[in-house]
């Protein structure tokens, strides 16, 4: 299973349950690693046989501006479900962190796989 990878993306929503937070947008980031088989791309040198990673980011940030959700947990299982629609995404990994959410802690967050792994690994 080959695998394209976005790390350290980040996104301005808004994300939370108290309500002060339902008044602003904060900063999320998020690494994602996609399943996909990049030999036909490889071969051709043809960005049309793979995953284009700059398509991703770009309709993740769309994503991020157009919904507000309470829960992290939310915000990622509904990106996930609209990458592997979308995209045609059989497997995904996702760590969607939320900087400063707590005071003692660098971020919090979850971390998802969705999908079936090509291979069956």
């Amino acid at each position: 299973m080959d695998q394209v990878l976005i790390e350290g993306l980040e996104l301005d929503t808004v994300i939370g349950v108290y309500d002060w937070e339902r008044s602003i947008t904060q900063r999320l980031t998020l690494d994602l690693v996609l399943a996909t088989d990049i030999r036909a791309a490889a071969q051709d040198d043809d960005l049309s046989q793979t995953l284009d990673y700059d398509a991703i980011s770009r309709r993740i940030g769309v994503f991020a501006e157009e919904h507000s959700f309470e829960l992290v947990e939310t915000f990622a299982e509904r990106l996930a479900e609209l990458l592997q629609e979308e995209f045609g995404v059989p497997w995904l990994k996702m760590t969607l962190r939320k900087p400063g959410a707590v005071a003692n802690a660098r971020a919090v967050g979850v971390s998802i796989e969705r999908g079936q792994r090509p291979g069956g690994h």
